[in-house]
C-alpha cells in the first residue's frame, strides 16, 4: 500500500491550524477527513487539540473507517464522515466543528439564514438547514444526514455544531467560514430590532446563478429544473425539522429575534 503524498498532510494540517485560530475548535472538538482515492482518506486522530496534530499524526482509513496507517484511533464520529462521502460522490472533504455563534443557534433549535444576504444565497443555497438531533457517534447520528445533504452543502446539527462539506478542504473550510459569518449577522440584525430578507424574486435569480456557477443540486443533477426553487426540500427533512420563519418586519429585541417556531424534539 502506498502511502499518501505528503503534500496532503501537509495541507490538512496547514487547515487544522487555520480551524484552530478561528476558535471554532476546543479541547479535543472537530474532525476533518479528506478523500485521497476512491477507498482512502486523510483523517485526523481521536483526543487531539487541532493546534497540535503533526504530519505523522493523521490516520489513513479506508471507507469503512478501518485504519491502514497510523498510530493513533480514529474519531467516534467517523460514520458521520463515512455517511457524507457516500451521499455526495462530488466531495472531497468533510469538515465538522463547532463556530460559536452557528452552534448557538444549533442549541436553540434555529437556523441561521443565508437569505439575508445576496453572496450567501449563491454560495450556500436558501437555506442551512437544522439537521435533528442524534447522539453523536452513533449510526442514528450519520443516518439524519440523509434528507439533507443530497441538497446543502452546510448544515447545523442540532445540540452539536456545523457539517461542511466542498471539493477540498479550503472550500469546505470557507463554507464553515461563511455559516459563522451569517450567523454573527443574523444574531446582530435581529439584536437591533428587525432582520431584513433579500426579496423572494431576487432569492430565485440568485439561486439560478448559484447553479449556472455549478453550485448546489441541480448543477450536481440531484433536482430537476421542474423543481420549485424554493421547495427543495424533502417531504420527510421538511417534516422533521420545520422551516424557522424569518421576520421581515420588526422583531422583539433579543438574542434570539422575533416569534419563531422551535422544533419539538
Amino acid at each position: 500500500m502506498s502511502l499518501p503524498q505528503t503534500v496532503s498532510r501537509r495541507e490538512l494540517v496547514r487547515w487544522l491550524s487555520k480551524i484552530d485560530t478561528r476558535g471554532w475548535v476546543a479541547n479535543h472538538d472537530g474532525n476533518v477527513t479528506l478523500l485521497l482515492d476512491d477507498n482512502r482518506l486523510l483523517a485526523t486522530p481521536t483526543a487531539f487539540s487541532k493546534a497540535e496534530i503533526r504530519d505523522e499524526d493523521l490516520l489513513v482509513i479506508d471507507k469503512t473507517g478501518k485504519v491502514l496507517a497510523g498510530r493513533h484511533r480514529i474519531f467516534s464520529e467517523i460514520n458521520l464522515h463515512l455517511r457524507a462521502f457516500e451521499l455526495r460522490p462530488d466531495i472531497r472533504c468533510v469538515l465538522h466543528a463547532h463556530p460559536p455563534t452557528a452552534t448557538g443557534f444549533a442549541v436553540a433549535g434555529l437556523e441561521p439564514d443565508p437569505c439575508i444576504i445576496a453572496e450567501a444565497v449563491i454560495s450556500l443555497g436558501n437555506r442551512i438547514p437544522l439537521v435533528p438531533y442524534a447522539l453523536p457517534g452513533t449510526l442514528a447520528s450519520s443516518d439524519v444526514l440523509n434528507d439533507f445533504l443530497v441538497l446543502f452543502d452546510a448544515v447545523i446539527l442540532q445540540n452539536h455544531g456545523v457539517l461542511t462539506v466542498g471539493d477540498s478542504i479550503e472550500q469546505a473550510f470557507l463554507r464553515m467560514e461563511l455559516v459563522e459569518h451569517i450567523a454573527n449577522i443574523h444574531l446582530r440584525a435581529t439584536q437591533l430590532g428587525q432582520m431584513r430578507r433579500v426579496p423572494e424574486h431576487d432569492i430565485e435569480r440568485l439561486l439560478e446563478k448559484r447553479t449556472k456557477a455549478g453550485l448546489g443540486p441541480l448543477a450536481r443533477g440531484q433536482l430537476t429544473a421542474a423543481t420549485p426553487q424554493n421547495k427543495r426540500m424533502p417531504h420527510s427533512a421538511a417534516s422533521a425539522v420545520p422551516h424557522t420563519p424569518h421576520p421581515t418586519t420588526r422583531t422583539v429585541v433579543g438574542p434570539c429575534g422575533g416569534p419563531r417556531t422551535f422544533p419539538t424534539s
